[in-house]
């Protein structure tokens, strides 16, 4: 129980890659604050944390209005005294050629993918300043190492989701504060359950594993940088791809 006492907060907890972070934090001890926007699932995924025994807390939570991240960092001090760990996970996906999209499509993404990973770091990573320590862990994808066609939106967001990465590492780590991403490849998840077979078919061949990744798969590698073992690793991009982009 090496996060025992230690307080992780989780957005976008309620389903697929979120929902598993919460879980292999809570295996290790870790107190789970899980958000999102989705109540029902939400409340799922603190159900399967309880079973860990593990306290956890859920907030419903619109990640993109500062105000409203604010108020979540108050709550989750008042309540607990610390925020350890913050895994920026939230995400959606609006995906279009680009001659096709639209700047609703492009502003949405960035605003959710993007905008509220700085939102998020921004407000926790005062109250890791005063502790001289914490974990920040966000949650790229490969397509922001490789881009995909298509997704010019979502790549170019966590495209700067690693740039913010390196960034803030480089920024808060003489203060005991680690700042790493996750990038994952195709992985089994709602957001891709909606893919076209077809799409599918084209995409498996090229993985060197031949099969997409689990978010149990991705959640170990978030477990690892949330943990003690990750003590001299920041400013990383850990791509969890099967091989896709080597």
């Amino acid at each position: 129980m090496k996060l025992r006492n230690q307080v992780a907060i989780v957005t976008g907890a309620a389903r697929g890659i979120g929902r598993e972070i919460c879980l292999a934090l809570a295996e290790d001890g870790a107190t789970i604050v899980a958000v999102d926007l989705l109540a029902d699932a939400l409340e799922q995924t603190a159900r399967r944390v309880r079973e860990k025994d593990v306290p956890v807390m859920t907030l419903t939570v619109n990640v993109t209005d500062k105000n409203a991240v604010e108020a979540m960092r108050d709550t989750v001090l008042e309540k607990y005294g610390r925020i350890d760990i913050l895994v920026n996970n939230a995400g959606i996906t609006r995906d279009a050629l680009m001659l096709t999209m639209t700047d609703e499509q492009w502003d949405a993404v960035l605003t959710v993918n993007l905008k509220a990973v700085f939102l998020c770091t921004r407000a926790v990573a005062q109250a890791m300043l005063r502790a001289r320590s914490g974990r920040i862990v966000n949650l790229a994808s490969v397509s922001g190492v490789m881009g995909n066609a298509g997704q010019a939106n979502y790549a170019a967001s966590k495209a700067g989701v690693i740039g913010f990465t390196k960034s803030v590492a480089k920024e808060l780590a003489k203060r005991g504060i680690l700042c790493n991403a996750v990038a994952p490849g195709f992985i089994a998840t709602d957001m891709t359950d909606v893919l076209p077979d077809k799409v599918k078919e084209t995409v498996r061949p090229l993985i060197p594993m031949q099969r997409f990744g689990t978010p149990a798969e991705v959640a170990s590698v978030v477990r690892f940088l949330a943990g003690p073992e990750s003590a001299y690793v920041t400013g990383q991009v850990i791509v969890v791809d099967g091989g896709l982009h080597m």
